[in-house]
């Protein structure tokens, strides 16, 4: 499912499209599927042909938000969640990082008596 969606942004020439495995994160979603369009035709197209493909595939999405604004669209596919964004809102969010950080457990403070 994933390798479909990368290949259908692909198609419709997503940029900076990449694919974070974020099983050991999070029970929500194996996959997030990150994809920016230049203009809020292009998010529009792209977003259309992960539907197109998936709907070939037989894979009905369970949840499609932001198509009202197409600033940020995310389409929810239980294992693969997509997210295909314009360029300056995928900046502000930084979705990237925030799936990448590997977090460093606390040290207890020493508290002297």
């Amino acid at each position: 499912m994933r390798d479909l969606v990368v290949e259908a942004l692909d198609d419709v020439k997503g940029q900076e499209i990449i694919a974070l495995d974020v099983q050991s994160q999070t029970d929500i979603t194996d996959y997030m599927v990150i994809a920016s369009g230049a203009t809020r035709r292009q998010v529009k197209a792209l977003v259309d042909r992960v539907l197109e493909k998936t709907k070939a595939a037989k894979v009905s999405a369970i949840g499609v938000e932001g198509l009202d604004s197409l600033d940020w669209v995310l389409l929810d596919f239980a294992d693969v969640v997509v997210h295909v964004m314009l360029p300056d809102v995928r900046e502000f969010y930084e979705l990237e990082r925030l799936w990448t950080v590997n977090p460093v457990p606390l040290e207890e403070k020493n508290v002297a008596d």
